[in-house]
């Protein structure tokens, strides 16, 4: 998802457009022509598509316009605040998850297949930085739910296929997209190779189901928007960004695609059927 510039003042209602839509977008130095614009600004980007470099990249070109991000990984270790509890700075915002959701993806995993006794991480180490935290939180609960986790780094369609058919030699695999922009832009190919492979997948987008994909969970993106227009309000209402507190997600929802199922042979337990917010039949 673009980047988005939330414009106004304390006084008035704030619009909201992409920077795309001015000259040449933040790529081609929105960013920079809106800082050097008169009247309030604050950025907020939207993540994963383009990775945190896009929140990066508005970092260094708005000076200290607040910024207000929303869907970020692991913003601590990644730089871009000094702490959630105070962020320092002229950013704050919402990250879309914390690292050990990744126990949470392992459970769900075992529960739609039991006989899962290998999960294998896949990521593009150049569009996620942050997949250790995530990999690390994965096997801290591999032990309890006695499962073997192996990290699956990737780099291209092609990668995709030779990982993911190599892995599924062995039986018992399942694999865990972790929220990537790479992964979310290449998950045809994923849910391809997961369905030749016969590979439950989990991906950590609520998109990968309407294409194909067996199982989500992640946050609700949309609740976290609402949340953050409330910062926004806040901001141009003088308060500073450095004095909010990053917000972690606290709704997720979990989708699942039923026709999926049925594609690599496996049938979802009802119980687990009837905790889903959507099933896709």
């Amino acid at each position: 998802m673009s980047p988005l510039l939330a414009q106004g003042s304390a006084h008035e209602t704030p619009r909201v457009y992409h920077p795309s839509q001015r000259r040449g977008g933040v790529a081609g130095g929105g960013a920079g022509a809106a800082a050097r614009d008169t009247g309030d600004r604050i950025f907020v980007p939207r993540y994963p598509r383009g990775g945190p470099g896009g929140t990066a990249a508005l970092k260094r070109e708005a000076g200290a316009i607040p910024i207000v991000f929303v869907n970020l990984s692991e913003p601590v270790e990644q730089g871009f605040v000094q702490s959630l509890a105070r962020p320092g700075g002229n950013l704050t915002g919402f990250t879309n998850f914390e690292s050990k959701i990744g126990g949470k993806w392992l459970q769900l995993l075992k529960e739609v297949d039991p006989r899962i006794s290998r999960v294998a991480v896949i990521y593009n180490p150049e569009t996620a930085p942050f997949a250790g935290l995530f990999l690390r939180s994965v096997e801290d609960a591999a032990p309890g739910l006695r499962v073997e986790v192996i990290a699956m780094p990737v780099g291209s369609d092609a990668d995709i296929e030779t990982a993911m058919t190599a892995f599924a030699v062995r039986p018992g695999g399942g694999v865990v997209a972790i929220p990537d922009s790479f992964t979310g832009g290449h998950r045809n190919q994923l849910v391809t190779q997961a369905e030749r492979n016969r590979l439950p997948v989990l991906y950590a987008n609520l998109i990968a189901p309407f294409g194909g994909g067996l199982f989500s969970y992640a946050v609700d993106a949309r609740d976290l928007m609402h949340r953050a227009a409330s910062y926004v309000d806040r901001i141009l209402k003088g308060d500073k960004p450095s004095d909010l507190l990053v917000q972690q997600p606290t709704k997720f929802r979990l989708i699942i695609n039923r026709q999926a199922a049925k594609a690599i042979g496996l049938k979802i337990p009802e119980s687990f059927l009837a905790r889903a917010d959507e099933v896709i039949e």
